[in-house]
Order: structure tokens, then sequence, then C-alpha cells
């Protein structure tokens, strides 16, 4: 039996349109090409806390580095749930930004991290339009963490 579901919420405008509709084995990539992100995230948090500098941002240090092992985590729940689904976790990691400065550095890891908070939006709808309760569920966290990384990164930045 193939699941299929409509995409007509907000925020579905950059995977497809409202017309068209997603089964398991395109969910299953799309959480591939999430698993990605993290693998980036935790690259490019490692980057950039080695290179960050300034007195002004040695408690977010301390904050990155707690979200690399939440990124860590959530390669983990992503790469079991695409097993889980009959699919092989991906190894690949899209190119890392680098940054000129530490302010810019926080500016690159917002965008990846806002970037992921919008995916997961998505995954955990699509989970659950799929009738995928259990994935829904294993994505909930994700979602959460995510959120808070973001506004983390917001406070740092001063936005």
């Amino acid at each position: 039996m193939r699941h299929l579901v409509r995409q007509d919420s907000p925020g579905y405008d950059y995977l497809m349109t409202s017309e068209e509709q997603i089964d398991v084995e395109t969910f299953v990539a799309l959480l591939n090409e999430d698993l990605g992100t993290e693998y980036q995230s935790i690259i490019q948090y490692t980057n950039h806390i080695a290179t960050i500098t300034g007195a002004e941002f040695l408690g977010v240090i301390d904050e990155l580095k707690l979200h690399i092992g939440q990124e860590l985590s959530h390669a983990q729940v992503l790469a079991e749930q695409v097993s889980f689904l009959g699919g092989e976790p991906a190894t690949i990691v899209p190119s890392v930004e680098r940054a000129s400065d530490s302010r810019n550095a926080l500016k690159a890891d917002l965008r990846l991290e806002t970037d992921q908070l919008e995916r997961y939006r998505q995954r955990f709808a699509q989970a659950n339009e799929l009738n995928l309760a259990d994935v829904a569920e294993a994505l909930r966290p994700l979602l959460e963490q995510t959120q808070e990384h973001v506004r983390d990164l917001r406070t740092a930045l001063g936005d």
C-alpha cells in the first residue's frame, strides 16, 4: 500500500506545490536530506566553535558545544527513522558554510538552523499525514530543540 500526502499546508512551497503528493519513498528521501543537514551542522558548529573569537562570544561558544551534541542526537534519530521505513541512511554531507568573522559564523549557523526548523515542521506534518505516528513522535524533539537553537542564535546576535 502506498501512502500519499497532499501538500496544502503553508510552508511546503520550496519542496513541492500544493497539488503534488508525497509517498513514503519520497518521505524517506527527504529524511535523508535532513540527515545530511545534521551532518553539516555538526561540522559547521565544530568549525565555528574553533574560529569564533571575542569576549562577547565566550558564553555563545559553550551553547554551541551543547548544540553539537543535540545535532548528533538528531542525526541518530533521523538515521533510525530512515532505516525503520526501509531506507538506507545517507552519508552525504552538504557543503559547510565558512565565515570570515564571529558574527558571520553565528549568522550562518542561524540560517542553517532556520532552514532545518522549517524542514522539521514539514516532516512532522508529512509523517502525520502518512499516518506514521511513531515517526512523527520521534521527530517532535528535533523540532523542539531546533526551535531552541534558533532562539539561542537570535539572542546571541541581538535579534
